[in-house]
C-alpha cells in the first residue's frame, strides 16, 4: 500500500428502506465517522428517487462537517442498495415516476408465467418480487429509456452516466453469476434485456467521480467510484468475515445464516441461491423460526428478566422446533411442517429455555444443510441482528455449533460497502 493510500479514507454508502447512513473508513478499516438520516424527514413517499438523493444530500452533508479536515481524504466510493429495488430513466436519464421496491410484488399473471416458463430452476429471477418481473413491469412505461436497480442509480449519479450495475444486484433480475453475462433466455420472456445496465464484480473501479458532484459535496475530482452491492451482502461484508467457512447469522424477526464458499450453492427447493464476490460465493438461507417467535409469547423486558435467570448448563427435556404456523422452507423444506412448542411448561422460564434451545438446533441444522448442498464446513461466527444481545442464547449457541465466535467488526452495511470501496482502491 502506497503511504498515500495508508493516510486516505473511503466513503461507504448503504441506501436503505428507510433513510441513508454513510460511515468513512481508513485503511485499517475502523470507521472513523458516520452518519444517516430518515426518508422521512424529506416526504412521506419512500419510493420517490428525490427523496433518496435529498437523504443522502443531508447525511454526506453532516459526515463533511464531523469530519472536517480529514473529509480531504476521501478516496473512493462505493454504494449498496435495497436489493430488488428498482426504477426506470427516460430518454434524460430522469427517474420515471416512482421506483418499485423491494417488497412490491408484480401481480400480472402473464409476466409470472413467461418467466415461469423461460427462467432456469435455480435462477433468482422466479417470483413477484424478482427484479426480472419488475423490468418486465418497468418496461411497460411511457418513455422508458433504462431499468437499474437503487444501488446502480447512486452510483451514476456519482459518475454522471447510467452504464453499470453489480453482479449482486442483478442476480435477482436473471443475471448469469457463473458466466458473468445476462443470459439469452431474459429476451425470451420478453423482457427488454438492453434496458439494463452492465454488472461488474462488486468492488471494481467504475469510473471517477462526476466534476459537478464533486464540488457540490466539496469532495476531491479524482475520487474512485467503486462498484457496489445489495444491502444484504454488504451487511455481511461489514462484519469483517472473509475466508471460506466463515459464517454469519442474523438473528432477527426470522433466522437467516450465510457462509462464504468456494463454489456456488443454488437449491431452490430451500430457497437458495448464491451471491457472487469475487472468487467466492455467499450462499444463504432463511428459516421462519426466529424473534418472531419469541415477541409472540413475550414482552422485551419479559425476555431480559427471564434470560437472566437462566442457567445455559442445565438441560431441558424439550424438543422444540419454534414456529409460529405451520410450514418451513430452510433448513427443512416441507410446506405442511408441524411446528413443534407442546409439551409447554408451566413455568415461562423454563419454556423460554426450550424455545431458545430448539431455535440454536435450527442454526445447527441450517450450517449442516449448506454443508450437504455444496458449501463449506463451518469454521468461524459472526452473530447480528437483536438476538445477538441476549448472552444466554449465546451460551446455547457455543452448545450446538462448537466453532469459534467471533465479534463483529461492524453492523452497518455501509460498513461493507465501504470494504469495497477499498477493494476497488486496492485493485485499482
Amino acid at each position: 500500500m502506497t503511504s498515500s493510500l495508508e493516510s486516505a479514507l473511503v466513503l461507504g454508502i448503504d441506501i436503505g428502506t428507510s433513510g441513508v447512513r454513510a460511515v468513512l473508513m481508513n485503511s485499517k478499516f475502523d470507521v472513523v465517522a458516520q452518519q444517516s438520516s430518515l426518508l422521512s424527514d424529506f416526504g412521506s413517499n419512500h419510493r420517490n428517487p428525490a427523496f433518496w438523493w435529498k437523504s443522502l444530500e443531508s447525511t454526506l452533508e453532516q459526515l463533511r462537517i464531523e469530519a472536517h479536515e480529514q473529509w480531504s481524504q476521501v478516496a473512493g466510493i462505493s454504494v449498496d442498495g435495497t436489493s430488488g429495488t428498482m426504477l426506470s430513466l427516460n430518454n434524460n436519464l430522469e427517474p420515471i415516476g416512482d421506483a418499485l421496491m423491494y417488497n412490491d410484488p408484480v401481480e400480472e399473471p402473464h409476466v409470472l408465467e413467461q418467466i415461469r416458463q423461460y427462467a432456469p430452476r435455480e435462477s433468482a429471477a422466479h417470483g413477484a418480487t424478482s427484479g426480472l418481473a419488475k423490468l418486465m413491469k418497468l418496461q411497460e412505461l411511457h418513455g422508458c429509456q433504462r431499468v437499474l436497480h437503487q444501488a446502480d442509480w447512486v452510483l451514476g449519479k456519482f459518475i454522471g452516466e447510467y452504464r453499470w450495475s453489480d453482479e449482486n444486484n442483478s442476480l435477482k433480475t436473471g443475471y448469469d453469476p457463473i458466466h458473468r453475462e445476462w443470459p439469452d433466455w431474459i429476451s425470451q420472456t420478453k423482457a427488454r434485456r438492453e434496458l439494463l445496465p452492465e454488472p461488474k464484480e462488486p468492488g471494481l473501479v467504475t469510473g471517477e467521480i462526476d466534476q459537478k458532484i464533486a464540488d457540490r459535496f466539496v469532495l476531491a475530482r479524482d475520487i474512485k467510484i467503486v462498484s457496489g452491492t445489495t444491502d444484504g451482502c454488504a451487511a455481511f461484508l461489514a462484519t469483517g468475515a472473509s475466508e471460506i467457512g466463515d459464517g454469519v447469522t442474523s438473528l432477527g424477526s426470522t433466522l437467516v445464516v450465510k457462509i462464504l464458499s468456494d463454489q456456488p450453492v443454488f437449491a431452490p427447493e430451500y430457497g437458495i441461491y448464491s451471491h457472487r464476490i469475487g472468487d467466492q460465493w455467499l450462499p444463504g438461507g432463511a428459516s421462519n423460526t426466529g424473534g418472531n417467535v419469541l415477541t409472540h409469547f413475550f414482552s422485551d423486558e419479559e425476555l431480559l428478566k427471564l434470560s437472566k435467570n437462566i442457567d445455559p448448563e442445565t438441560t431441558v427435556d424439550l424438543d422444540y422446533y419454534p414456529l409460529l404456523k405451520p410450514g418451513e422452507r430452510f433448513p427443512i423444506n416441507d410446506p405442511t411442517f408441524t411446528p413443534r412448542l407442546e409439551p409447554k411448561p408451566t413455568d415461562d422460564q423454563t419454556f423460554l429455555h426450550g424455545l431458545l434451545l430448539g431455535m440454536s438446533a435450527v442454526e445447527a441444522l441450517a450450517y449442516n444443510r449448506l454443508n450437504e448442498l455444496g458449501g463449506p464446513v463451518l469454521k468461524s461466527l459472526r452473530t447480528v441482528g437483536g438476538g445477538s444481545k441476549n448472552s444466554f442464547w449465546t451460551a446455547l449457541r457455543r452448545k450446538k455449533i462448537p466453532v469459534p465466535m467471533l465479534n463483529i467488526a461492524s453492523d452497518q452495511a455501509a460498513a461493507g460497502a465501504a470494504r469495497l470501496a477499498w477493494k476497488g482502491l486496492l485493485s485499482s
